[in-house]
């Protein structure tokens, strides 16, 4: 089995991810739960995140907006304003109000096919940097795999150059191995 390969680091973003999924409401853990799970974390993953500005907060903030079911550009084409409507409704009935109601029931959400692929190219990222276990910065190098996914999209809209972040972790993990 592939986990027995992840470090206790990289088990403990997957199951990070799970609890960021159940947080924001979602039926399914997707690949930008796992980002903001490595941006919570510790590891290299973590510290290549925070040198490129990628906070836990900001990355949460990109990715709830990606995720949002109203299109704030048709909104405001019709001259309502998302953002003010939401600092309203929260300034009345507190911080989340127009959020989906959290999944607090603490069971296992299923991954989407996208979180697989992630997980599924860490290890391979790992196989091409010779290295025996898996570590967040795999993760992270797989979650970055696909351009147009809501966590690269978050990072992106967070003004985080995606193919230098490659890079530094690359380099990172290479650095960490020699």
């Amino acid at each position: 089995m592939m986990f027995e390969r992840f470090t206790s680091g990289a088990r403990t973003v997957v199951t990070g991810a799970q609890a960021h999924a159940r947080d924001l409401g979602a039926a399914r853990v997707g690949a930008e739960h796992l980002l903001l799970a490595l941006a919570d974390g510790t590891g290299d993953a973590a510290a290549a995140l925070a040198a490129v500005g990628a906070d836990a907060g900001t990355l949460r903030r990109a990715a709830r907006r990606d995720d949002d079911p109203l299109d704030p550009d048709a909104l405001r084409a019709v001259g309502i304003d998302l953002d003010a409507v939401r600092a309203a409704a929260e300034a009345t009935f507190g911080t989340g109000a127009l959020e989906p109601p959290a999944r607090r029931s603490g069971g296992h959400l299923p991954f989407t096919a996208e979180a697989k692929k992630a997980l599924e190219l860490s290890l391979r990222h790992a196989v091409r940097l010779k290295q025996k276990r898996i570590e967040t910065g795999h993760i992270l190098l797989g979650v970055l795999h696909d351009d147009h996914s809501p966590a690269t999209r978050a990072l992106t809209g967070s003004g985080v150059d995606i193919t230098a972040l490659r890079a530094d972790m690359t380099t990172r993990l290479t650095n960490k191995a020699a």
